[in-house]
């Protein structure tokens, strides 16, 4: 998703100057910090398990085994064949009054050491389950005997109740590729948008790197991948995202939309303490571990470290290289509405405060008329600013302003109260729909902190927004906060018949604290230049949203094709336009699958190519070839948001309330950043992003030329010639931009402001 962004053109690290900065550490070193960083999360999060269970085993088991040994014991058994008469000899004699208090001991020690034995033995044997791919291979739909064997021995070795991290020792290391093979895919990739002579050139310098650089930079990553458990993870979260120093805003955020055709309550404070009420909720059964592990296709568990750092977490700017600042625990929030910063209070001294204390608070900030200090309406520009220079001005505001700043970095999030409202409207739904996605993104380059892990923005009608800051985690894990947030927040807490969260308001509850900001006139030439800089970038953004109607993925399954598989080559085909047939397409789709079950395996070509290129700039050694890999730049990036939590929302009784999707920033100045997510059987909505400033991208464009691809596509099938029929009739009868991007059915005009009861 964003993370193109900073994938393109990428350098390891540059200066204010914009000089490269040389690698210092010798390979080695960094090899082994890399190993000591991974070993310290398996520390921290093996003292975690062993608090709440030893997955898959549990204290309980323990006692059951201790109690089987004593049992044995007592019928004059000796489980141990000898070895607990020997751990008897080692312990201290005490007397003959403490004979048996020895014997029970050495069963203890006897019983800790077999269960200990025994979970180890049951992680291995996992590990090594887990490592089987030969089910991604297999048709959609046909299982082989071997792979129900081994499904059937996953469920058996995983236990009974995985908590979300239980698989995380178990999981097999990232594997790395042969080196042969990632040249040949990505010479297979690029083939198609190279003229010949330039995959000629590309092709030489492709074999003289396998000749002279490739084996050597090849057994370094293996090395590393022996010592940490993924090779390349750790530099891609430091040199992609933490030592860019472009701004966040755009290049390094994306954002997360509300139910697209309905808004349960009008009460901006009240669909604020809901939400915020659904986060922490969210927050405390991450804590507890009670989310359940995601399955890859329903079989193997993917990695879960993504979701340790989804809360009270922030990127701190440096002048060379960004870090990750996450704490344990927070209990507030912090706040902005109208050039204000305020602290809110989360929790009492019972717990997590109600949805309608939460909506008090919120209230009491939206009715205080108090106005912003001098400098302080745009501080959060700051946050906008090329990376160096907010570090150095964030070193003057910690020394003025420590307690104001350490009260936003240390909230558990940011919240933004909007004066504006925003969404769909059924005045003019198409250019209602692209402005909501652009203050989703951008806002006013000034109402959000940028550095926190995410914002949540509520604007003046209720209706809500996310935006997020992409080097914590990719979106999957913040799409899984959001549907459970949406679901709860409506058809668990719900509202009043007057749009209020439900409950009474607490009238001993203390007063949002409001923030104060020691800001010298000296800083505000920062604010200004930070200012100036992000509503250039805002102003400079293209956002388009349309649902496309006509047909979902239920068609998509008739026609016995991959739904993710359909899109991604129909989305070729608008960039692009390239003669196709029905062969044709399903040879693509076909290759589309293949490609993405190869990334699913650990054998993707971009993360390998990258790591490869890290490593040579540590060696010190110079490959054209991998400088022009990296050096390419990326005009149309895509991105599924994926659905992962069907059972949360009733497709069938509430069809408009579904998660309506997410986009983010163009990943090059002349492309495009594109993001769908299936709404229900019927419906794809599209999240279309390109700068103004250049001549070749249009937004608005490339989403008609989607939608006809979409049924240049479907008519390629007998189901889908009435489609291809009835989208001429459309066309005829309304053909602008705006008019064109409008959903084909009534549904449109259900958007509308008033509260529902659930």
């Amino acid at each position: 998703m964003a993370e193109a962004h900073q994938a393109v053109g990428f350098r390891p690290s540059l200066t204010s100057d914009r000089e490269e900065v040389e690698f210092s550490a010798p390979v080695f070193q960094e090899i082994y910090l890399s190993g000591l960083r991974s070993w310290k999360r398996h520390l921290s999060r093996f003292l975690n398990d062993f608090l709440i269970g030893m997955f898959p085993a549990s204290p309980l088991s323990w006692l059951f085994l201790f109690s089987a040994i004593q049992l044995a014991w007592f019928l004059q058994l000796d489980p141990s064949l000898g070895l607990m008469e020997k751990i008897k000899e080692l312990l201290p004699d005490w007397g003959g009054q403490h004979h048996r208090l020895r014997g029970v001991l050495a069963a203890a020690l006897f019983a800790s050491c077999l269960w200990g034995a025994l979970i180890f033995t049951l992680h291995v044997a996992l590990r090594l389950l887990l490592s089987y791919h030969g089910w991604l291979l297999e048709p959609h739909g046909a299982m082989s005997s071997l792979t129900k064997t081994w499904l059937a021995l996953v469920r058996i070795f995983s236990g009974r109740h995985p908590m979300l991290f239980s698989y995380q020792r178990s999981l097999p290391r990232q594997p790395v590729p042969s080196v042969q093979d990632t040249v040949r895919k990505y010479l297979e990739s690029v083939r198609p948008v190279l003229s010949d002579k330039d995959f000629d050139c590309t092709a030489i310098l492709a074999q003289e790197f396998l000749r002279l650089q490739a084996s050597l930079l090849q057994w370094y990553l293996r090395l590393k991948s022996w010592w940490a458990s993924n090779y390349v993870s750790d530099w891609w979260e430091e040199f992609v995202y933490l030592r860019s120093r472009n701004a966040l805003m755009v290049n390094s955020n994306y954002y997360m939309m509300d139910f697209l055709y309905v808004t349960p309550t009008p009460v901006q404070a009240a669909r604020a303490g809901n939400a915020v009420h659904a986060l922490l909720l969210y927050r405390h059964h991450l804590n507890r571990q009670e989310i359940l592990p995601t399955l890859l296709m329903g079989m193997r568990p993917l990695c879960s470290a993504q979701y340790e750092k989804i809360f009270n977490t922030t990127r701190i700017p440096g002048v060379q290289k960004d870090h990750i600042r996450h704490l344990r625990d927070s209990r507030h929030v912090a706040v902005f509405h109208r050039g204000r910063f305020f602290r809110v209070g989360t929790h009492s001294q019972s717990g997590l405060l109600s949805p309608r204390s939460l909506e008090q608070q919120f209230q009491q900030i939206l009715d205080d008329p108090s106005p912003a200090c001098p400098h302080e309406e745009h501080l959060a520009a700051l946050t906008a600013a090329p990376r160096d220079m907010w570090a150095q001005v964030r070193r003057s505001l910690k020394t003025r302003s420590e307690d104001a700043l350490e009260a936003v970095e240390g909230a558990a999030f940011f919240v933004s109260l909007d004066s504006e409202p925003k969404g769909l409207t059924r005045e003019d739904p198409a250019a209602s729909l692209d402005a909501y996605a652009h203050a989703l993104l951008a806002g006013r380059g000034h109402d959000r902190w940028f550095d926190k892990s995410f914002t949540l923005i509520v604007f003046s009608n209720g209706k809500l927004g996310l935006s997020v800051e992409h080097s914590w985690a990719d979106c999957p894990i913040s799409g899984h906060m959001w549907e459970f947030t949406l679901a709860t927040e409506c058809f668990q807490l719900g509202y009043s018949a007057d749009g209020h969260c439900k409950g009474h308001p607490d009238p001993s509850l203390p007063q949002p604290q409001r923030l104060h900001w020691d800001l010298p006139d000296k800083m505000h030439l920062f604010i200004s230049l930070a200012l100036r800089g992000a509503k250039t970038l805002s102003g400079d953004i293209d956002c388009h949203v349309f649902p496309f109607s006509h047909f979902g993925k239920s068609f998509i399954k008739r026609c016995h094709l991959s739904s993710d598989s359909f899109i991604q080559i129909a989305l070729q085909l608008a960039h692009f336009r390239d003669p196709q047939c029905l062969t044709l397409f399903r040879l693509a789709v076909d290759k589309h699958q293949a490609l993405l079950k190869a990334a699913m395996s650990g054998q993707g070509v971009d993360r390998h190519l990258f790591a490869l290129y890290i490593m040579s700039q540590f060696l010190h050694l110079q490959s054209p070839f991998l400088d022009q890999v990296h050096s390419e730049q990326w005009q149309l990036a895509t991105s599924q948001i994926p659905v992962q939590q069907v059972h949360l929302f009733d497709v069938h009784n509430y069809p408009d309330y579904v998660a309506s999707g997410g986009g983010f920033g163009p990943v090059d100045d002349h492309g495009y950043g594109v993001s769908y997510i299936f709404m229900g059987n019927d419906t794809i909505t599209f999240h279309i992003s390109s700068k103004k400033s250049s001549t070749k991208t249009d937004s608005h464009q490339l989403g008609q030329h989607i939608k006809a691809a979409l049924l240049d596509v479907a008519s390629l099938f007998q189901e889908g010639q009435h489609l291809k029929r009835g989208c001429r009739g459309l066309g005829e009868e309304d053909s602008g931009h705006k008019a064109s991007s409008l959903p084909c059915h009534s549904r449109v005009s259900r958007a509308s402001t008033t509260p529902t009861n659930f």
